[in-house]
């Protein structure tokens, strides 16, 4: 096992880590969260001996490997199964002294080895880890000089993960993924035979594959068994009654304060008002909660919306040059669509994205669209065109210059960047805020059509749920390219799947995909890995709806009736929704009977709201019946 005991380390005269102690059990998959700068990188390097700490110590089994993502990216001639088998270097001395040792004895020695750490099947394991990460087996033949960084970083990791080491350290791993590559991770870590500490503010990887969470809080170490969910409501229950312990101390101290100062003076009352002076002196303070304010985004909304459809794609082509990458395109946008992009890397999501934007012609057919449509895109790359000695303030005021310096100073506060914030220039701005700005320049004409391209990289997990509630109060039509599951499963109503050079709507939700990915049948078992361990998570936990006093419970029998009515209507209403969309999804509804299409959408709206109230009542419904069962 892993434990710290009492560790302090300081970066200048900031306390970052004040004599934390935990202990990290064997074989645990641990995530470690805290605020963005509280420490956790800077653990990670205490962990690695890479650095020293004040005091305190680091102590785990003498035999263990540690294994970290090498932060210089491979980039070399050797191919990428190379470079992977390159990273056991017990294997890899053994192999090249097999080759050339005349000795009989020693080379029996080596053999022997080379069984016992199942060297052989290595360079199986090394394709399988690639393949789980984006490389098909011609790519895993090509040189790491061939690929970009991103790419490079993969490879990376593979690497580490193809050591196994007995302690492995994951600094934000799924930041170069696709949604693909994360969802092979989360299955991975899920069963790795050893400990794991992985850095992520990934909701859903700490909620499937990781099974305690360890917290980084004002230089403090607090361990937690479960998922982040767990670990969520945990705290949160924890803090509501430290604030109520703060609030009856403070409440005592008051009133012992007050008989101090009345009797102080008063003979007959002096000896009362000492013990009660003691008392003060001796009742250890309860610290106050630290809030951890999170900025909302600002992300604004078409003023009027458009006649629907949005967007209508007709037998279009796209591409590069003479190379097309996307064709066959027979799709429509609605204008209050939420919809998300599945699909490996490579295979045209961002094609597709600039071809919904205007970025991109198509090659051959149409896309039809209202003049007025004004489109918002957000990629990550487009963090470099950021001014870096530029303020936010000076940004906001390129896009409104005939505006008096107060509306350009409160339009910037809209974005998160208030007083002296607001004149910071970018290069000083942390990732999160800097993707926080273009996301806000990007929305700020009041777009139609909002695309964003892989937007929760930099935000940590606070920041990425006020991301969804700023996607879901927005106005337009979002269509959006992530890795983040959970962004996806809170914010997408249809999923589109780019592959095999096109785009289709996928009749499936996130779990389907996950086991298309993973070539899982229905039942999560995969015929070339038996026997494999289920994936770990909490569910979330649902509040018990409140009832008026003294009004009955109903029984448990009319309970699960209205349970049953209402999956029944849950079920009608999809099953509605589903027929709309598929007529809504003919781009030939809108040409041949704009009239009848127009009442389609209306009827999809109105739908679409029933369908939302009739899944409140049943989340109600089904907490009910739990609780009455406790």
């Amino acid at each position: 096992m892993l434990q710290i005991n009492e560790l302090t380390y300081r970066l200048g005269a900031r306390l970052l880590i004040d004599r934390a102690t935990v202990t990290v059990p064997s074989g645990g998959r641990v995530g470690l969260v805290g605020r963005n700068g509280a420490g956790k990188t800077t653990l990670f390097r205490l962990i690695q001996e890479e650095i020293g700490g004040e005091s305190g110590t680091i102590s785990r089994p003498k035999n263990w490997r540690i294994g970290a993502v090498a932060q210089e990216a491979p980039g070399g001639p050797e191919t990428l199964i190379d470079v992977v088998l390159a990273a056991d270097t017990e294997r890899a001395a053994l192999m090249a002294e097999a080759e050339t040792t005349t000795d009989p004895m020693r080379r029996a020695d080596i053999e022997i080895r080379l069984v016992d750490i199942d060297a052989h099947s290595a360079p199986a394991r090394a394709a399988s880890i690639l393949h789980g990460l984006g490389f098909d087996a011609e790519a895993q033949a090509r040189p790491c000089s061939s690929f970009s960084g991103g790419w490079r970083m993969r490879v990376a990791l593979a690497a580490v993960l193809f050591t196994e080491p007995d302690l492995l350290l994951l600094d934000e791993p799924t930041n170069y993924l696709d949604l693909e590559g994360t969802l092979w991770l989360y299955d991975y870590l899920g069963r790795y035979p050893h400990t794991v500490l992985v850095i992520s503010h990934d909701r859903d990887l700490l909620d499937t594959a990781v099974d305690h969470i360890l917290h980084l809080d004002q230089g403090k170490l607090t361990i937690y068994r479960g998922g982040y969910t767990s670990f969520d409501r945990q705290r949160r229950e924890k803090q509501a009654l430290q604030s109520k312990a703060r609030m009856k101390q403070e409440a005592e101290r008051k009133h012992l304060s007050a008989f101090v100062e009345r009797f102080r003076a008063k003979a007959s009352k002096a000896r009362q008002a000492q013990s009660r002076l003691k008392r003060l002196e001796k009742m250890e303070p309860i610290a106050a909660v630290a809030g951890e304010e999170v900025l909302p985004f600002h992300l604004q909304g078409p003023d009027r919306p458009l006649s629907p459809p949005l967007i209508s794609i007709e037998g279009v082509g796209v591409g590069y040059g003479d190379r097309m990458v996307l064709d066959r395109l027979n799709l429509t946008l609605l204008p209050d669509d939420r919809i998300a992009l599945l699909g490996s890397n490579g295979n045209g999501k961002s094609t597709f994205a600039k071809l919904l934007s205007g970025r991109l012609a198509p090659m051959k057919g149409q896309v039809i669209h209202s003049p007025k449509l004004k489109t918002a895109y957000f990629a990550q790359h487009q963090l470099d065109e950021l001014g870096l000695a530029e303020t936010p303030l000076q940004h906001v005021a390129a896009l409104m210059p005939d505006a008096p310096p107060a509306r350009q100073r409160a339009r910037a506060a809209q974005f998160g960047f208030s007083g002296a914030k607001a004149e910071t220039p970018v290069e000083k701005l942390s990732g999160g805020e800097k993707a926080r700005l273009l996301m806000g320049l990007a929305a700020f004409g009041g777009a139609h059509l909002l695309i964003l391209d892989e937007p929760t990289n930099h935000l940590d997990i606070d920041s990425r749920q006020a991301l969804v509630e700023a996607i879901n109060d927005y106005t337009g039509a979002v269509v959006l390219i992530s890795h983040d599951r959970f962004l996806i499963e809170a914010c997408a109503e249809r999923l589109w799947l780019v592959a095999n050079g096109t785009v289709k709507s996928y009749d499936g939700d996130m779990d389907d995909y996950r086991r298309l990915v993973l070539g899982l049948d229905k039942s999560g078992s995969s015929a070339a890995r038996e026997g494999d361990a289920s994936t770990r998570g909490s569910a979330p936990t649902l509040s018990t709806p409140s009832r008026p006093t003294g009004a009955p419970r109903p029984s448990l029998n009319a309970m699960r009736k209205r349970i049953g009515e209402l999956d029944a209507r849950l079920a009608k209403l999809s099953t509605a929704i589903a027929k709309v969309d598929a007529a809504l999804a003919d781009p030939a509804t809108f040409r041949d009977n704009p009239a009848k299409a127009a009442e389609l959408a209306r009827m999809r709206s109105e739908a679409a709201e029933a369908l939302a109230r009739t899944e409140d009542e049943w989340l109600d419904a089904t907490a009910m019946l739990e609780a009455s069962q406790l």
